[in-house]
């Protein structure tokens, strides 16, 4: 049935309720710093390890091409229908009720344990420098810290999240900019390094390629955050514009900060020990002399790890007061404050972090594994979504009698962009299976999806429905 007029808004209407009061530079910073984060700043040196230097540069502009074709099928989504749900409500209105309801649920578990490891991060971070006071403790306080963020405002967390972000973009260009004075000899003692790490006929793959195959759950983990964007559409001020702004702009961005990143820590530390530093951006700091190298670095990655706890909270708390508007999550988690923030999705999200108070004391090292392996595994399949609601979308559209020319923002290449980013998303996740210490996590991950999905079919459809009957 085609209908005259047709607008994109029409097959997915906003959900009323929160504020736009998020600008573009919010929008774009929130992107950054949900994507630069201890992926980054501790993975680095185990991916350059395992790759060699010129292998890790290609690693991560392959990472970089996978999370631009998500955000490529994104943002023609999220410019055409700007919900705060994103992803969530795409799925439920062209895919199906009931991937609609595992995609919520699944993502919000995972930022829900993502924030509990950046807690520790920030309580270990914390406990180096105030050996006497508990990680619990610490975890405490940054819990209350970011839920205060959270509760008062979207301007507020847009605002605190500019600045978390900008204390990342400028360590990185300062690591950039110092590392490039080492390499030329600009910097320190040493003299000029140059490209001497690259030289050696074991610089491609010393590994084998496919060691750089293994990689990419890595890369991919720190790449995780970027469609943040979709969900946060849903408060930005004119979404029409600034939405293809920061898309456009947030990619570019993004990868050149880690390219650079990677090639200049590749230059300066050989690969066979890069793995083995605790952080090799504070070990490169150092070696150009700059005091307090270390603590200069700890105080980078404390504030990346609130800031991921920042965007985390945030995204959480919207997707389950967007899933109690579908019914699919209770109806107290649509409850907004006066503020417009939905008061009891934060909180809820914050009693799941509790999980960082038992990640710091038992195997923290093995704990943080698989939570980064995790957070890949669920970043693939989200981007896997994306794409698909991207092909249903567009064919409903045409369907209804909807004009492509009306499409502010229109993916390319359609329909190869989206379905290679299927293909490669999917090869991503299962070269889980081929690394032996997080196997487990594709072995358990996949599982729960499949029980959260048949969960919705066998009970909560069955119980709204019943509900609906009552009615």
């Amino acid at each position: 049935m085609t209908t005259p007029n047709l607008k994109a808004e029409d097959l997915c209407p906003e959900k009323t309720g929160l504020k736009r009061e998020m600008k573009s530079r919010h929008l774009m910073m929130i992107s950054i710093g949900g994507t630069i984060g201890t992926g980054l700043f501790m993975g680095a040196g185990q991916v350059i390890s395992d790759a060699g230097p010129v292998g890790a540069i290609l690693a991560f502009i392959f990472g970089g091409l996978v999370m631009y074709l998500a955000l490529l099928c994104l943002g023609e989504l999220a410019v055409a229908m700007p919900v705060a749900g994103s992803f969530q409500t795409y799925a439920l209105q062209f895919i199906s009720p009931g991937v609609g309801f595992t995609v919520g649920w699944i993502y919000w578990i995972n930022w829900a344990v993502c924030i509990a490891a950046n807690f520790t991060a920030a309580g270990i971070i914390m406990a180096g420098w105030f050996p006497d006071v508990s990680i619990w403790i610490w975890c405490a306080v940054f819990a209350v810290l970011v839920a205060v963020l959270n509760l008062i405002s979207v301007k507020v967390y847009g605002e605190t999240e500019f600045w978390f972000a900008g204390i990342k973009v400028a360590a990185i260009i300062g690591f950039i900019l110092a590392g490039a004075g080492l390499m030329f000899g600009l910097l320190g003692h040493e003299g000029a390094i140059g490209f001497s790490n690259y030289h050696s006929n074991e610089a491609i793959f010393p590994h084998g390629g496919w060691a750089l195959f293994l990689t990419m759950i890595n890369v991919v983990y720190s790449f995780q955050g970027s469609e943040l964007v979709g969900i946060a559409a849903g408060e930005c001020e004119n979404p029409g514009k600034n939405v293809p702004k920061v898309i456009k702009g947030i990619v570019m961005r993004i990868i050149l900060f880690y390219v650079l990143a990677i090639a200049v820590l590749a230059a300066t530390i050989p690969y066979q020990e890069a793995g083995l530093l605790e952080s090799p951006f504070a070990y490169v700091f150092g070696r150009i002399g700059i005091p307090l190298a270390k603590d200069i670095m700890s105080f980078v990655v404390l504030t990346s790890a609130l800031s991921a706890s920042n965007s985390a909270l945030y995204v959480c708390s919207r997707l389950l007061w967007s899933m109690a508007k579908d019914k699919h999550a209770p109806s107290w988690l649509g409850k907004l404050n006066s503020g417009g923030v939905p008061v009891n999705g934060v909180l809820l999200t914050l009693v799941l972090s509790g999980l960082s108070l038992l990640t710091s004391e038992y195997a923290a090292d093995t704990v943080y594994l698989w939570l980064m392996s995790s957070v890949g595994l669920t970043g693939c399949l989200i981007w896997i979504v994306i794409a698909w609601c991207q092909v249903k979308f567009r064919q409903r559209f045409i369907e209804m009698g909807g004009k492509l020319e009306t499409l502010v923002f229109k993916t390319p290449m359609y329909p190869a962009l989206p379905i290679l980013s299927v293909i490669l998303n999917i090869c991503i996740i299962l070269s889980l299976a081929f690394i032996e210490e997080q196997r487990i996590v594709l072995y358990t991950g996949l599982p729960v999806v499949g029980l959260i999905y048949l969960y919705y079919v066998f009970v909560h459809s069955k119980t709204e429905a019943s509900r609906q009957n009552a009615a």
